[in-house]
């Protein structure tokens, strides 16, 4: 197109073109039926089963047009990715044909074998009845192939006796505990909430690598376990900060440009896209959308992100620490809460009564994360996100809330009694005089907390780049109904006994600061003194995945978990013996994998080395040369090789001993290995290096 206005609108009209969103189902539905879905997708209606089989029908028309020929029950078992059975749409007739026909009972419910996936000791392997269940609060979309289409309608996945087996139908649930007490903090304060809800917002930002296929095909370990496990990290990486927001280079321009196109075809308001700061490292951040579709949008950008990368000879690694020693990748995650009135509750407002519904929200969440800090790090633990976790660009595994100097001051006046004043929004003087003063944001960002207050939302930073969100944001709806579940309980007692309201508000949160405060941390994450003050304080410093299970296995946690028909006890059991042996088999993994390549590479190219190294030095000696210098490389190499040899018949022992003896292991084989790296002559290396890795894109 050759202006900028006909780009902007064959975006407008390509934008959701993939999607069964209400926009398109208004011109396949009665008005009827059209009214009765909408009132379920935007007001968590139950659905009308007498309009199944007419949207099943529409559905299936709108997905045929566009060249499908199969549907599934998209959804997401408890392995951290997404499942799909696909179903054709043809059945035969009596002329030795076939009809096209899609019925509203299967829209509304599949059965897909259930005794594969992970249950946690909920079924047995020969219990294999599992049964899916039609979302209709997150939009039926069309799946691309090189040769036809699939229509893919999310679902939630739930087992023949009704536990649930996935991470949507708990999220579902914890959405709908948090309305439940938000409606209710509503009604305190005087705010309608007759047919309305209140919900949650999401915004996922998604960072990734990008390397080249040719690399990632010559490295077992990246093919198996998405990280490196051997390798030197380069003389020039990140330290030079000129990546971060870089010039986009044009190879990874043309890969970005595709993913938007992809992402938009599918409802996924993908707005940024920037270079992070380790090269080959990347970023696409979604504007926000509600909790649940923003979830699924996330889980539909990661397998996006694979597929367009492979078209243009890339891979996309999702690990949190493919390379060691430079960044990390990680998913913030940007959460909100909107009320029943249509307004963000964690926006602070124009008048003492928005305010005080705004500091309500800011205590809860205060009094939230310190109260379950640990069922909190223990939502974004994995055996990839310990390697990440308080490095680099990562937040510690400490637990912490900032707040910024100006909500500080606030949070200490109510403490102290009464919130009197406020900072002034200030102005920014850049000496510039081509640019007016801006507006000076009520807080700075602190990168190193992993629990940030950035002007109208939180910012959960912990989380992993290759986890579903759903996780995290399943305990902050928890914990959150959970703190203002307690408020209201207290606030309706007070009031009923004949107190103020606003006395008995500003009591209520006087108490909950003095409480929780120690949580509260404005200062350097990484610095080496917050680990002892935060032990001071008190707080739980859970460094690794076993030690955060541990303490998301206590009974305080389930019993939470079930009081808000969020997780039953046997739910709740179930994800933690998952997660637990998910991480176990996960470190063996890797460890197999290292000993394979120790043996079968590294050990046979150092030995060639040392062939050529004696050989020439036999010839030195023979012509009398001085052959001190390269008699010395040979030791090396030998005493090198030698060490590798003993730390893989180490880690062979580790194998039967516990993941951190394993891990251990596995370090101490990766030294001599990567030492070796730097004098093993380059042609005799089995494997890229992080330089051909990150440089060369």
């Amino acid at each position: 197109m050759s202006d900028g206005a006909g780009r902007e609108q064959s975006v407008t009209e390509y934008f959701g073109k993939n999607v069964f969103s209400l926009k398109t189902m208004r011109n396949y539905l009665t008005d009827k039926a059209f009214e009765s879905l909408t009132a379920t997708a935007r007001e968590g209606r139950t659905i009308d089963p007498s309009i199944a089989d007419e949207v099943a029908d529409a559905m299936k028309n709108w997905a045929v047009a566009k060249g499908a020929t199969h549907f599934t029950h998209w959804f997401q078992p408890l392995t951290g990715t997404t499942a799909e059975k696909h179903d054709s749409f043809i059945e035969p007739d009596s002329e030795g044909g076939v009809l096209l026909k899609f019925s509203g009972k299967e829209l509304i419910k599949g059965e897909p074998d259930a005794s594969s996936f992970p249950s946690g000791g909920l079924r047995a392997t020969f219990e294999a009845r599992g049964y899916t269940a039609w979302d209709p609060t997150s939009p039926a979309f069309i799946k691309e192939g090189e040769n036809g289409a699939t229509l893919c309608i999310p679902t939630a996945f739930y087992s023949y006796t009704g536990v649930a087996l996935d991470k949507k139908t708990p999220l579902l649930r914890s959405a709908a505990a948090l309305s439940k007490q938000v409606c209710r903090t509503a009604r305190l304060f005087g705010i309608p909430t007759d047919n309305r809800r209140a919900y949650a917002t999401l915004g996922a930002e998604q960072e990734y690598f990008l390397i080249d296929q040719s690399y990632f095909e010559q490295r077992l370990d990246l093919i198996q376990t998405g990280r490196t496990l051997f390798g030197c990290v380069p003389a020039k990486h990140q330290q030079m900060e000129d990546h971060y927001f870089g010039s986009i280079k044009p190879r990874v321009m043309a890969f970005m440009e595709d993913l938007d196109r992809e992402l938009w075809s599918l409802g996924i308001p993908s707005k940024t896209r920037h270079n992070e700061v380790c090269p080959a490292q990347f970023e696409v951040a979604p504007v926000f959308e509600e909790q649940n579709l923003a979830v699924d949008h996330n889980m539909i950008t990661m397998e996006t992100l694979k597929r367009v990368a492979e078209r243009h000879g890339f891979v996309c690694l999702l690990h949190e620490k493919p390379f060691e020693g430079v960044n990390g990748s990680g998913k913030h995650n940007n959460w909100s809460i909107i009320g029943p009135d249509g307004k963000n509750w964690l926006a602070p407002g124009d008048s003492p009564h928005e305010n005080a519904k705004f500091l309500t929200i800011i205590c809860a969440l205060i009094k939230a994360v310190d109260t379950h800090a640990g069922m909190l790090r223990a939502a974004v633990a994995s055996a990839g996100n310990d390697h990440r976790l308080g490095a680099n660009e990562a937040p510690p595994a400490i637990l912490s809330i900032y707040l910024g100097e100006q909500l500080t001051e606030i949070i200490e006046q109510i403490e102290s009694g009464a919130v009197k004043s406020s900072r002034k929004a200030e102005t920014m003087e850049l000496g510039v005089d081509s640019i007016p003063p801006l507006p000076k944001d009520t807080t700075d960002r602190n990168r190193t907390s992993p629990f940030a207050f950035t002007g109208n939302k939180f910012e959960f930073r912990a989380p992993g780049a290759n986890q579903s969100c759903a996780g995290p944001n399943i305990v902050l709806n928890t914990i959150v109904a959970e703190a203002l579940d307690q408020i209201c309980t207290q606030l309706e007692e007070e009031i009923q006994a004949g107190q103020d309201f606003n006395e008995a508000l500003q009591a209520i949160l006087q108490q909950i600061v003095k409480t929780h405060k120690r949580i509260l941390f404005n200062g350097d994450g990484y610095n080496i003194a917050w680990q002892a003050e935060a032990e001071r304080r008190g707080l739980p410093n859970l460094r690794d995945t076993e030690a955060a299970i541990a303490a998301a296995r206590s009974a305080q946690e389930a019993e939470m978990f079930n009081r808000y028909g969020v997780l039953t006890y046997a739910e709740t059991t179930s994800r933690n013996n998952i997660y637990e042996e998910q991480y176990k088999e996960t470190v063996a993994i890797e460890a197999r994998v290292a000993l394979k390549m120790a043996r079968t590479l590294v050990v046979p190219a150092a030995i060639e080395y040392q062939s050529a190294l004696v050989t020439t030095l036999r010839g030195l000696v023979e012509c009398e040369c001085k052959a001190d210098g390269q008699r010395e490389l040979l030791g090396t190499v030998c005493k090198l090789t030698e060490s590798t040899l003993s730390a893989i018949k180490a880690l062979e022992e580790a194998m039967n001993g516990s993941s951190s003896d394993i891990l251990a292991a596995m370090k101490a084989l990766r030294q001599p290995v990567d030492q070796l790296e730097t004098l093993v002559p380059k042609e005799l290396w089995p494997m890229p290096t992080y330089a051909e890795m990150l440089f060369t894109i």
